[in-house]
């Protein structure tokens, strides 16, 4: 597993406004958008929001959602999930793939 910084949760839901919030809810019961709603996001394999269409590739990935997998997949979406539908360019600074994980582990759990 990578060695994967604390994050602040603050920062990282500020990053999730400009970054992310355009295409993804966080809310329980969330809509979905251009992206699937992450609310439940960690524990839940790719490609299996309820309601949302996937790619076969999000789907066939069968890895489960957690720090050290967002790690990876949040610093070049495209090269982890490749055919992922995904637009976003990742995140290559440490710090705010740590705080917006951080984020969206506080935001998207029970």
């Amino acid at each position: 597993m990578a060695d994967i910084p604390v994050g602040d949760a603050t920062k990282g839901k500020k990053l999730f406004v400009q970054r992310c919030d355009q295409c993804h809810t966080v809310d329980k019961g969330g809509k979905h958008k251009t992206g699937p709603n992450l609310h439940g996001l960690f524990g839940r394999k790719t490609g299996q929001a309820p309601g949302f269409s996937y790619t076969d590739a999000n789907k066939k990935k069968g890895i489960t959602w957690g720090e050290d997998t967002l790690w990876v997949y949040l610093e070049n979406p495209k090269k982890y999930i490749p055919g992922t539908k995904m637009i976003f360019a990742g995140l290559k600074k440490k710090k705010e793939r740590a705080d917006l994980i951080a984020y969206l582990k506080a935001s998207t759990s029970n």
